[in-house]
């Protein structure tokens, strides 16, 4: 009888923990090791979204190397077109025919982008005129000119009087709002009363950093989780505005997560895998801690805009709505980094212009690259002079003590049901023990 009574809880024992093994793999697979972009803890119920069906990729990546390719001198730019096809904008019918071997849809333009940027350079070169902003519209063959509520009838009859020898190049438009920098994305961080938004985390390396906008304070600006300065997040290290609009936040609190996930809202979350260059039309997301995930189309590269603290160059125009609070917030594609938002026109109500540092600018100039890349990899930084020598990638980091002890902790009970489960397993398969000479025969 009690043999037999053994032998069922035996059975018993296997049979829960082969269960407890399934389970706790369903709830690994079901758990990825993240955080939010400001460094919030690791943990949480958030979905991780990978982004598969977003607009993008080897759509995009054709048309920008075809462009490469040809030239600007033969080219004017690319875009995505409603149906999803890349399309090139050419200026002689070799390059057309080009275009269409590889994919493409060609179209024939008037003027290359070369002979668009001289029209430009001729506008940066003028007095600067606060409120105006400017960019390359491939699908117009176009320089589009635009003026807020700020400017003076008079400044902007001055601004028309010098694009009138450019002719056809050149599109003027004024446009309701006012162009600011949005101080004040995925999730907020807050200095000195004020908030910006946490853009990308990034890495040397050796050390962990958020990527946000560079008008949001100079170096030293200390950051918190909190508007009322109880957690602390970092330090801004360094910053480039105006001229372009980026900085670096160094993770003085290092109790906090530094991976490339983002949290979008609504419980959703976005891993971060690379960093690209967005392409005219293309479908773009931004996240803020003010309007929350919103999206739009990309309208333009390489815009200048003229806020009142300066002028920015080489930004990205799309027609995502944002508002105050949003500044800093990442702009994405799938799981591609695109952008950090600067500033902008108008509101999520009436909807405006917004305007995004491109994220492999200012990570090139920085260093850094999205945490499990490679420096040097996509977005990453091939010139590696500014960064401590030695440095370690993220990837290396990992397999450190801490690294995979935040691992172990980020897969959550998952993994210590399956450590239980196969304990209870191997217990459950000990061999009945024998006696032989009034000693006990077994293994262990």
């Amino acid at each position: 009888m009690v043999k037999h009574t053994r032998r069922g809880v035996r059975h018993a024992v296997r049979y829960a923990a082969v269960g407890a093994m399934v389970c706790g793999g369903l709830l690994v697979a079901q758990t990825s090791p993240g955080g939010s972009a400001h460094g919030a803890e690791s943990g949480g119920s958030s979905q991780v979204l990978d982004g598969e069906n977003a607009q993008g990729g080897g759509r995009t990546d054709l048309g920008s190397r075809l462009v490469s390719e040809l030239g600007a001198s033969r080219t004017a730019g690319n875009w995505v077109a409603a149906d999803g096809k890349p399309v090139v904008a050419v200026t002689d019918a070799d390059a057309a025919d080009e275009v269409s071997r590889a994919g493409a849809r060609p179209k024939r333009v008037r003027y290359s982008m070369d002979r668009l940027k001289s029209a430009t350079e001729t506008l940066r070169s003028a007095p600067r005129v606060a409120g105006t902003a400017w960019m390359v519209d491939p699908k117009s063959n176009k320089v589009m000119v635009l003026g807020d509520s700020t400017v003076s009838t008079s400044d902007w009859s001055r601004m028309k009087d010098m694009a009138a020898p450019m002719g056809d190049e050149v599109s003027m438009r004024r446009t309701t709002g006012t162009f600011t920098t949005k101080t004040n994305g995925a999730a907020p961080i807050f200095t000195n009363g004020s908030r910006c938004s946490a853009g990308f985390n990034v890495t040397n390396g050796q050390t962990g950093f958020i990527l946000t906008a560079g008008h949001c304070g100079p170096p030293g600006t200390p950051w918190f989780q909190d508007s009322s300065g109880k957690t602390s997040i970092g330090t801004t290290v360094q910053t480039n505005f105006p001229g372009n609009d980026f900085s670096l936040v160094r993770y003085d609190n290092t109790k906090l997560a530094q991976n490339s996930i983002l949290d979008v809202g609504n419980s959703q979350q976005v891993k971060i895998t690379n960093a690209a260059d967005p392409t005219v039309g293309q479908e773009v997301f931004r996240s803020g801690a003010t309007s929350g995930l919103r999206s739009g189309k990309v309208t333009g590269l390489n815009a200048t805009v003229n806020y009142p603290e300066g002028s920015v160059s080489g930004l990205i125009q799309t027609t995502v709505c944002a508002e105050p609070g949003d500044s800093g917030g990442p702009l994405f594609v799938g799981n591609t980094a695109l952008g950090v938002t600067s500033g902008g026109s108008g509101d999520c109500t009436k909807g405006g212009v917004t305007f995004f540092q491109p994220v492999t600018k200012a990570m090139t100039a920085l260093g850094v690259t999205i945490p499990g890349t490679r420096i040097g990899e996509a977005g990453g930084s091939a010139d590696n002079s500014a960064i401590a020598s030695g440095a370690q990638t993220a990837q290396d980091d990992a397999t450190s003590i801490d690294g995979i002890m935040e691992r172990v902790r980020a897969f959550g009970p998952g993994l210590w049901i399956i450590g239980g489960g196969v304990v209870g397993f191997a217990i459950s398969l000990r061999p009945r023990r024998r006696r032989y000479n009034g000693y006990r025969a077994g293994w262990g």
